[in-house]
């Protein structure tokens, strides 16, 4: 299933293997997970999972996994590296606002701040709707997104500088940069991201530009937007630590458990 309201926005994933060289040894939300679905049996569902950056990694603790993703580049990537591995995950092509599977889970997450790509007051409603119909009763929904300080989102949009790293395909140094423009009226965040390759003599080679535009939340609207799709709030921490939310704040973790049908 495929929805322009997406497909239009997916730029940042159409090369899967630089993405993996830029994001995948980050796995920080996995001890996290782990906690929760130590709890829990029957398959888990790992929404907008990418490459499978963390559902291999549960896989291979010996949990049951279902990878979704829109993208199919990203699933083609996220397939090769759990065969390499001998892992059997469930990979389903999605849109998550429509999900159909035959299957009813104890435990949903959705990280990488992916809840940002529904953009439209629908569409969170509709991803909401279709979580809630795929978990278990009393089942948990783990999320993570940005939170909405005035640090982030009042930036200049001029260029910043966000990190380096190597590719170890080319032995290439990646410069990696942002630019970014927040429309208030729609909470949405505009992202450029910029990556200049550079050779052995620190040269600019190539440079290759994405766009991205990720929807904002603040905690009201998210603690009114999950009691309206029958979601109890458990609880929500400003990192996946579980360190208590503040004003400080740079995400919301939030944990949810289903609510019965009216």
């Amino acid at each position: 299933m495929t929805n322009s309201m997406f497909t239009d926005n997916l730029e940042e994933y159409d090369d899967p293997i630089s993405y993996d060289l830029e994001n995948n040894a980050y796995v920080g939300e996995l001890p996290f997970l782990m906690q929760w679905a130590s709890e829990k049996k029957g398959p888990i569902i790992d929404l907008a999972c990418g490459t499978g950056r963390l559902t291999i990694p549960l896989a291979s603790k010996g949990y049951e996994m279902i990878g979704v993703d829109l993208h199919t580049g990203m699933l083609k990537q996220a397939q090769r590296k759990a065969r390499e591995l001998d892992l059997q995950i469930e990979w389903v092509e999605q849109d998550c606002t429509q999900l159909n599977l035959d299957v009813k889970s104890p435990l949903v997450y959705m990280v990488g701040n992916s809840i940002q790509h529904f953009r439209t007051n629908e569409s969170q409603n509709q991803l909401l709707s279709s979580i809630h119909n795929h978990l278990l009763e009393n089942g948990v929904f783990i999320f993570g997104t940005r939170f909405p300080s005035s640090e982030e989102l009042l930036q200049p949009n001029t260029e910043e500088y966000w990190k380096t790293y190597i590719d170890t395909n080319s032995n290439e140094e990646v410069d990696v940069s942002t630019i970014s423009n927040y429309d208030a009226l729609g909470q949405i965040q505009h992202y450029t991201t910029i990556r200049r390759i550079k050779n052995a003599n620190g040269e600019v080679i190539n440079e290759k530009r994405t766009n991205i535009s990720l929807r904002y939340t603040y905690p009201k609207e998210m603690e009114r937007l999950l009691a309206e799709s029958r979601f109890d709030v458990v609880h929500v921490y400003k990192d996946w630590k579980g360190t208590p939310i503040d004003n400080e704040s740079y995400e919301m973790i939030y944990v949810c458990r289903k609510k019965g049908n009216r």
